[in-house]
């Protein structure tokens, strides 16, 4: 579904992912494990186009996609979820979930609101209240259903457990389960092993702006 080969990124001149070789099968869910400054975050900017390549291969059910801008990589059912949320404030929980929707234009807005309340009960209650008026643990839940209108292909998460209660990174870990069920291939970062710890199907490990994939029993952090 996803293969990165050779991919490199360069900030202001300064080298951040080195020769990323990175590969989500279809129907997976796929950990990307790193300290905090590890390059996680470039890394899922690269792939959605908000960060361009300097180098390498990118591409996405065989196609070359290094060349899309960020709104037709939507269209291709990549859905997006960064660690700061990025909600609109003053939009409510439907509003800020169907946002891509004024890029792609392409879903049935009130289909895609049935499946992400399907999956995430706990915003029903929620809809019609403003972003600014959630906590934080609602508002990575909204981020997360934001993610799904879209990603019906490819879902990037980038660390949805940070910075919230164990009980809500139990309850966004088992709908991770429910969704990888449902069928897009899945990539989510951590810095906590534990978090990923019996949930993906492949391991990688990213430091210094460098990816391997982890040896099958081999322990995860040094």
């Amino acid at each position: 579904m996803l293969l990165m080969s050779g991919v490199c990124v360069k900030i202001n001149g300064a080298d951040i992912l080195a020769d990323v070789d990175l590969g989500v099968a279809p129907h997976t869910l796929c950990g990307l494990l790193g300290r905090n400054g590890a390059g996680k975050t470039t890394l899922m900017r690269a792939v959605m186009g908000a960060l361009p390549i300097a180098g390498g291969g990118l591409t996405f059910d065989g196609r070359p996609i290094a060349p899309l801008p960020a709104y037709e990589r939507a269209r291709l059912g990549i859905g997006y979820m960064p660690e700061d949320r990025r909600l609109i404030p003053d939009l409510n929980v439907e509003e800020n979930i169907l946002l891509p929707f004024d890029a792609i234009g392409s879903l049935s807005r009130a289909v895609t609101l049935d499946r992400v309340f399907a999956a995430i009960p706990e915003l029903v209650p929620l809809r019609k209240r403003p972003a600014v008026s959630l906590s934080g643990g609602q508002q990575k839940l909204v981020a997360l259903g934001r993610a799904m209108a879209i990603g019906t292909n490819l879902l990037l998460l980038d660390e949805p457990t940070e910075g919230v209660a164990p009980s809500l990174a139990k309850r966004l870990i088992g709908i991770l389960r429910d969704i990888r069920a449902q069928g897009p291939a899945i990539l989510i970062s951590d810095s906590n092993e534990r978090h990923l710890d019996g949930l993906v199907d492949r391991l990688y490990l990213i430091d210094r702006g460098r990816v391997m994939l982890q040896p099958e029993g081999a322990a995860v952090l040094s």
